[in-house]
């Protein structure tokens, strides 16, 4: 009984100390106290996330729609056919997340105890699950339009290198695991993207006029990735000898947190209005395509959800999982699409409304997914 005591006013110190209020933890034993406590440290940016991008979402359209110039200025130049505006807010959002990763522990992750199931678990959702998942709901959803079917084939195929990283972050995954799914995805990338294209596009689905080289995979994963990548790996070492971990993480890390996610707000403008008028004028097309999309981002996510826990996968690593595997790399199948059939195609039309369905989709999967972290450090 003393002890017992003991712990609750050790627990009643430790909530005080915490700014939660212990009437509050009794009235909600199931954890909804410690929830709203985590929800009032988040920074007004994080807080509404889901408000800012839809807002940003439909400013950018009626921008693009009624500005003129809009779509001519924003690609005044281009890196592998894809917008420098939309490059530079990729840069700008990759660049916090890779800074935070502690690539000086990647050794010792690898050596890990089942670290090799982690990884071959991703290989197999992302390089064969996922193209002929969305290869499969393209057909059943577009049987009749055959162009778009092929843009949204193309996004399938495209795994995620990028966005990734944001998801993982905002949803608590784990960073050192992230990066490492990341930097094999983009060496599969490299290898796997045309061959495994050709087979869907040509031997699947009987397609015709692609035409896509290994080395424009390669210059999209090398520009979106590298880049960032590099900057992350040469600010986190030079500045931590210089300065120590301490002031590292808890003063720069602080500072540049933000950027990530205004950089993604800013990348959604861009992207959202130089395809505003592809967007109002199909709206009917825009719709047909968002069919499949949704359904593989969900199918792929829960299903990998679903997988995880039956493999009782701890949640930074379950994060780590879903994520990646129903996330895609939408740059490199607009550069894809653009490259082979044209900017104004409808291949590249449907390669461009992937993100548009993916960000507002996947961003409540990070709230949901956060339900399995309040069970526990393990599902």
């Amino acid at each position: 009984m003393e002890n017992s005591s003991a712990e609750r006013k050790q627990q009643l110190a430790l909530d005080i100390a915490d700014g939660n209020d212990p009437s509050d933890a009794a009235k909600n034993p199931d954890g909804r106290t410690k929830l709203q406590g985590l929800f009032k440290q988040l920074s007004l940016l994080d807080r509404y996330l889901y408000v800012w991008i839809f807002i940003v979402m439909a400013v950018s359209i009626i921008f693009g729609y009624y500005v003129k110039g809009v779509k001519k200025a924003f690609q005044v130049a281009e890196i592998t056919s894809v917008s420098l505006p939309i490059a530079i807010g990729l840069w700008v959002m990759m660049y916090p997340v890779l800074c935070k990763v502690q690539y000086e522990m990647l050794g010792g992750v690898l050596r890990q105890a089942g670290s090799l199931k982690t990884i071959s678990l991703s290989v197999v959702l992302n390089w064969i699950v996922g193209p002929a998942l969305m290869t499969g709901l393209a057909w059943a959803t577009l049987p009749d339009l055959p162009d778009f079917r092929t843009g949204v084939i193309l996004v399938g195929i495209a795994r995620c290198i990028a966005m990734v990283l944001i998801w993982n972050d905002l949803a608590k995954g784990d960073a050192d695991y992230c990066a490492i799914l990341v930097a094999i995805n983009s060496i599969l990338q490299i290898i796997l993207f045309t061959p495994v294209a050709l087979l869907y596009l040509k031997v699947v689905s009987r397609g015709k006029g692609f035409h896509v080289s290994s080395w424009t995979v390669a210059k999209s994963v090398l520009l979106f990735l590298g880049v960032p990548l590099v900057a992350g790996v040469l600010t986190r070492l030079i500045l931590m000898n210089a300065f120590g971990r301490k002031w590292y993480e808890s003063k720069f890390l602080r500072f540049i947190g933000p950027w990530a996610l205004i950089g993604l707000l800013y990348t959604i403008f861009v992207m959202f209005s130089i395809q505003a008028h592809q967007i109002v004028d199909n709206i009917g097309h825009v719709v047909r395509v968002a069919v499949p999309l949704l359904l593989y981002f969900g199918i792929l996510f829960f299903g990998s959800l679903g997988i995880c826990r039956w493999l009782k996968v701890p949640y930074p690593l379950m994060v780590t999982q879903c994520f990646p595997a129903a996330s895609n790399n939408f740059e490199l199948a607009i550069a894809v699409a653009v490259g082979s059939f044209g900017i104004d195609s409808t291949q590249a039309l449907a390669a461009t409304i992937g993100p548009l369905i993916e960000v507002p989709v996947l961003l409540p999967f990070v709230y949901i997914v956060g339900f399995f972290q309040r069970k526990g450090p393990s599902v």
